[in-house]
């Protein structure tokens, strides 16, 4: 059986970007930042997929809405944390940047996601 949010190009790549985020701060972040930006930034990057997938299974518009905001905000805190990280020395530029692809990469097909949903939202006109 297959979930429907696995055909959807803006989870495949939020479920790429937790892999990587996971390999990467596992790789690159030290120690000591376990409990504290290791574990946030995972978090964040988790949150995402996870949001696009209770969106994707809710029947409603307003609810399907509110779960993609909640994946775009932590999309965001993913892009946050990673800059954090740049800029305490655990990435170098280069991994900073091939990582921001990937955020952007899947910033893109959300967005879209969202942009549809809120869309059915909006008040239709009555032709009065």
């Amino acid at each position: 059986m297959k979930f429907p949010h696995e055909s959807l190009v803006a989870w495949q790549r939020a479920d790429d970007l937790f892999i990587s985020v996971h390999l990467l701060s596992k790789k690159k972040f030290p120690a000591d930042e376990r409990f504290a930006l290791t574990s946030q930034t995972r978090r964040a990057a988790f949150s995402v997929a996870a949001n696009i997938v209770e969106g994707r299974a809710r029947k409603h518009d307003r609810e399907r809405a509110q779960f993609l905001r909640t994946a775009w905000g932590s999309l965001a805190e993913v892009s946050y944390c990673l800059h954090a990280a740049k800029r305490l020395g655990y990435l170098t530029a280069s991994d900073h940047d091939a990582i921001e692809r990937e955020v952007k990469a899947a910033a893109a097909p959300l967005f879209g996601l969202l942009k549809q949903a809120e869309g059915n939202l909006e008040p239709k006109p009555t032709g009065t």
